[in-house]
């Protein structure tokens, strides 16, 4: 069993139109489906592979949210061993708590929190179901999982000393990047789970989660054919892979990786 602690857990889309988030991500990613919630869940939906493993969630976003400030985006969570030790332990490295810890029935206890740099992400702390069971949302081969978890930092030195320090990453050799400087590869479990660089000037700084698709090309066709926006790609990176980074139609930035 992968350790808890530092796992990416969890995806969870948040948006303003539930019905045309799936209508766009269902002929985006083959085998995604996506389920809204019962009124008592305040509709929170689901994301689902055809395989039966789940990806993650959907968020839709009420007036008020939006009038408070939230936008359309992903959000990753991390698990950790304890949500409130945790969220402790991010505001006293430099990080803000942005959603006090909360306990959500039947899944277990969560907050939202902000690194040291202000990118935004969840952690949580699972409450595992009858019989035990674990995550499914992070696979480096499973179609519709994330297969990589990208942070654009605003200042590299101090993600990785928050990161490293707080969830127990390690940092293998990184890739020189040249004058965009260094692509520090990050590590858990004995396994890499993503990468963290320098935001170069200009581009906004937060997480980046690529999901897995059999076909970059039908999907840059699929994106552009169902309302998104591609705003980098594709481009062949190490490993066979290509990726592409795009915009959906509610304003949500996204990004696949697979193979030509």
């Amino acid at each position: 069993m992968a350790r808890l602690h530092g796992s990416w857990i969890w995806y969870e889309l948040m948006t303003t139109d539930f019905s045309g988030s799936k209508a766009f991500y269902e002929a985006v990613v083959p085998g995604w489906t996506m389920s809204a919630g019962p009124p008592e869940a305040d509709g929170y939906g689901f994301i689902a592979n055809a395989d039966g493993g789940m990806t993650g969630g959907v968020l839709t976003l009420s007036p008020e949210m939006v009038q408070h400030g939230a936008r359309p985006s992903w959000l990753g969570y991390i698990g950790v061993d304890d949500t409130d030790a945790s969220v402790a332990a991010i505001e006293a490295a430099g990080g803000k708590c942005l959603m006090p810890a909360r306990d959500v029935p039947m899944a277990g206890r969560i907050a939202m929190v902000a690194d040291c740099c202000g990118s935004p992400f969840y952690v949580m702390t699972p409450t595992p179901p009858p019989g035990g069971g674990e995550s499914t949302a992070f696979s480096t081969n499973l179609q519709g999982r994330c297969s990589w978890n990208e942070l654009y930092a605003g200042n590299q030195a101090h993600a990785l000393a928050f990161y490293t320090k707080l969830f127990g990453w390690t940092l293998p050799e990184p890739m020189d990047m040249g004058p965009m400087g260094t692509y520090q590869f990050i590590d858990h479990d004995g396994g890499g789970v993503g990468a963290i660089m320098q935001a170069p000037e200009g581009t906004p700084t937060g997480w980046a989660h690529y999901f897995r698709v059999p076909s970059i090309t039908t999907a840059h066709a699929a994106i552009t054919a169902s309302g998104g926006q591609v705003i980098n790609g594709p481009m062949e990176v190490p490993g066979n892979d290509w990726i592409v980074q795009g915009i959906d139609p509610q304003g949500a930035m996204f990004a696949l990786v697979g193979g030509k």
